[in-house]
């Protein structure tokens, strides 16, 4: 048997606010972008070069879901973003306006440093450590 997690959803309060973040700030590529019932689209995006998980964007949909945006972890990081360089990645993030709430730190397990999306969900992002 082979699985794998293949998406992960990540509530949003607007598609076109965060596809725009996600994609111009922090670099993912848009993958897919299909309309679905009104108000509601498959919006796909992934890290580039990337064949791990997809970020699925699913707009909140009424009062209990809008509660949750930008804290489905509850305060801790919820994603991480793996790299093969975490200068160029940290540098290039920081020229574009994601806000790290750390300066970056060497851990036994390698380079990482926290970063925010637009809605304050925490992320990692992470060069392992070879």
């Amino acid at each position: 048997m082979i699985q794998s997690i293949a998406t992960i959803a990540l509530v949003v309060a607007d598609y076109e606010e965060a596809i725009a973040f996600y994609c111009d700030t922090v670099g993912f590529t848009l993958l897919e972008d299909t309309p679905l019932a009104p108000g509601k689209r498959w919006v796909v995006l992934a890290p580039p070069g990337g064949d791990g998980a997809r970020l699925l964007l699913a707009k909140a949909d009424g009062p209990d879901q809008e509660a949750v945006i930008g804290k489905q972890t509850g305060g801790r990081v919820m994603l991480f973003l793996q790299t093969d360089d975490f200068d160029r990645d940290h540098a290039r993030m920081q020229a574009n306006g994601v806000r790290f709430l750390e300066e970056p730190r060497r851990e036994a397990y390698g380079t990482v440093a926290v970063f925010v999306d637009l809605y304050g969900n925490k992320w990692d992002l992470i060069e392992p450590q070879r």
